[in-house]
């Protein structure tokens, strides 16, 4: 091969040599113009790449990409997506995306993004640009600007941003050193570019940016070939948003959008967002008399009513039973500590932030707590270990409390104060790998269990260039890491690397469940920890009779009680399957001389174990039934004359209607079947 030839392998075994500085489109064009014709972008791993897992940049969790994967350099060992005009210069894996690759559809809507900020400045050129992200539904961006924008600016931002894609202008990467650039970003009174300038590159560096037509933006891309290509775009709503998320700071203008490579595929997503906003766990919430947030009471700050509160009970009863059944020990702490322990435990240096304000009392100063860990390594420092008593696993449902802007809080999926099924085992390294893959086994059982077949798994590790971040030395990270991934190896799972996104005192695994609607929800974590046990001191005999520092597991499986409760009502619309449902069977008598022959039903099935609710009112039986359906009850039973000759029931259910007359007992047997197995169907 010539030294000026590179090597390109292709998803089907191929190999291409060809000369350095050839383009991803190059070589679309010369396996087929179609090719090339309905490429979006390029996925590229080079072969010096350490890396075997896919890697990408952010956390989808927040469904924002982040500021650093937008302007910072990426790892040139990482696989990565570029523009097909990105000239390859070594050895390279290379994927050409079509409009069919969920990837592209994240690098239509950022080009979107650039399209809406192409339109802002044509129309309003006194505004001032933040940063325009892609998102799980679409895309932002954030601009300054004295005058609020208005419904007739949003309409007519969206008619010049169809004539933005009308021209079809081509998306070039072009560079100019840092200094330029932030002269020119000063020049023109572009705070924020400026930020993001200073923020995410160095010294001497070349900046990036894209333009399309007269348009330049600060950004590393990848971008679609050109505007056109985002076929279908629409702007959604304006908010308001802090700059840097502080009030202190001047109030930005968000503008809302989304984008698709076509209008079918964009009427098919905003079907799903009625049918999400059907789903809203906050109006189901209200509808079925689950919980509420009093506004004298707090923001964020979560009333479990009586049918919420029996489903919530459902849920713990299960966890603390399969605790137990997995030889986890239950402990209760409180909810405040001196800020003391939380100055040894290291939350008071790396997230003070999202605590709560400290409480002057006589003796001390306290705070509320935002994790139940520094309480567990208390539990097991108070009596000496061996070995011997290794793994010790200490499980809690155990309620803390973070400090949430107020503008942050959402339902029950983001809250100030809430329940974490919290467990932390400690052990030694050798257990440390079957410790993680028993919970993984965990996980899995909840999602299956609640109904959730469908996850996605994270593995979130340290960004070694932002040593301020994070607490231990390299060989623990490598140590961690390792363990992580020998032990996400073993069960076979798929898993996507998050680079920087590892906690401060080490790296985790993030189990993502979908919902029925296709949305991804995070709540299960798994996150290794070297760091506290040498804050706090922790040790155990080993066999050689030496004093060890044990590893540390945190894991919750729920995430939090309200957010699984949150993300369980969305997923059911509030028809929770029959052994989670706060009433099981609604009975309805037809007329009041039927009411001593349901009462007697009811206390049949109450002393089966059911939860039932009588309609004795005097109302038309369709309306009590209706009344029912309406709370979405899963069985309803309706009683006359020949039920009552018979001692029978006519039975309805909840999603095939009327099912005819059957024995009580019959019944009783059937319901109890559905609840022992957890059965989804009735």
């Amino acid at each position: 091969m010539s030294a000026n030839n590179i090597s390109i392998h292709l998803p089907d075994g191929a190999v291409r040599e060809v000369p350095a500085g050839t383009t991803p489109l190059e070589i679309a064009n010369s396996i087929s113009p179609r090719l090339a014709a309905v490429s979006v972008v390029a996925l590229l791993t080079p072969l010096k790449s350490v890396a075997n897992e896919t890697v990408v940049d952010g956390d989808e969790s927040d469904e924002i990409e982040s500021d650093a994967a937008m302007y910072a350099s990426g790892d040139a060992r990482a696989p990565r997506l570029v523009d097909l005009s990105t000239p390859m210069t070594e050895d390279t894996r290379l994927a050409l995306l079509t409009e069919r690759d969920p990837e592209a559809l994240k690098v239509v809507r950022h080009s979107g993004a650039h399209v809406m900020a192409t339109a802002v400045l044509e129309l309003f050129p006194e505004t001032k640009l933040g940063h325009g992200p892609a998102t799980e539904q679409g895309f932002f961006y954030d601009f300054y600007r004295e005058k609020a924008f208005t419904p007739d600016d949003l309409a007519a931002i969206e008619k010049k941003m169809a004539e933005v894609i009308a021209r079809d202008d081509k998306f070039v990467r072009e560079a100019e050193s840092r200094e330029e650039a932030l002269a020119e970003f000063e020049r023109e009174g572009e705070f924020m570019k400026t930020h993001f300038v200073t923020r995410f590159t160095h010294e001497g560096e070349k900046v990036s940016f894209y333009r399309n037509g007269s348009f330049v933006d600060f950004c590393r891309g990848p971008h679609v070939p050109s505007t056109g290509r985002v076929k279908a775009i629409k702007v959604m709503n304006l908010a308001g948003a802090y700059w840097l998320g502080d009030e202190k700071n001047p109030q930005l203008q968000r503008i809302y959008g989304t984008a698709f490579f076509s209008q079918k595929d964009m009427d098919a997503h905003f079907a799903r967002l009625e049918e999400a906003a059907r789903r809203d766990h906050r109006l189901l919430g209200k509808q079925l008399d689950l919980f509420s947030i009093q506004e004298v009471a707090g923001a964020g700050l979560i009333f479990w009513h009586p049918k919420g509160a029996m489903i919530r009970k459902i849920m713990e009863d299960w966890m603390r039973e399969e605790c137990l059944r997995r030889g986890y020990s239950l402990v209760f702490t409180p909810h405040v500590a001196r800020v003391d322990l939380w100055k040894i435990s290291g939350h008071e240096g790396y997230y003070s932030q999202n605590m709560f304000t400290p409480m002057k009392l006589d003796d001390a100063d306290y705070r509320m707590k935002p994790m139940n860990c520094p309480f567990h390594i208390l539990i097991y420092k108070n009596t000496p270990k061996s070995y011997r008593d290794l793994p010790v696993r200490l499980a809690e449902l155990g309620n803390v409390y973070r400090y949430e802007r107020s503008g942050t809080m959402h339902g029950l999926l983001r809250v100030r104060g809430f329940t974490q099924d919290d467990a932390h085992i400690f052990c030694t390294p050798g257990q440390i790998e079957d410790e993680v893959v028993a919970c993984i086994d965990f996980t899995e059982a909840v999602l299956k269990t609640f109904g959730f077949t469908e996850f996605k798994v994270e593995l979130s590790t340290w960004d070694q260039n932002d040593r301020a971040k994070y607490a231990g030395s390299d060989e623990n990270w490598e140590l961690a890491t390792g363990s992580l991934k020998r032990a996400l190896e073993r069960t076979g799972i798929d898993y996507k690397t998050i680079p920087g996104e590892a906690a401060f005192y080490g790296p985790k695994i993030d189990v993502k469940l979908v919902d029925v609607l296709g949305r991804l929800w995070q709540l299960s974590t798994v996150q290794f920890d070297f760091t506290l046990p040498a804050r706090f001191e922790l040790e155990y005999v080993g066999e050689d009779g030496e004093r060890h520092q044990p590893v540390m597991v945190h894991r919750a499986l729920f995430g939090s009680v309200e957010r699984f409760f949150g993300v369980l009502i969305e997923h059911y619309a509030g028809a929770f399957p029959l052994w989670l449902a706060p009433v099981q069977v609604g009975l309805v008598p037809i007329s009041e001389r039927h009411q001593d022959y349901a009462r007697q039903v009811k206390a049949e099935l109450e002393a089966a174990g059911l939860r039932v609710e009588i309609d004795d009112r005097n109302e038309k039986m369709n309306a009590k039934i209706r009344d029912f359906a309406n709370q979405k009850i899963p069985y309803i039973l309706v009683m006359g004359d020949k039920e009552a000759e018979a001692h029978a029931v006519s039975v309805r259910t909840r999603a095939k209607g009327d099912q005819g007359s059957v024995p009580v007992a019959e019944f009783i047997a059937k319901s109890l079947e559905l609840v022992k197995n957890r059965s989804t169907e009735l």
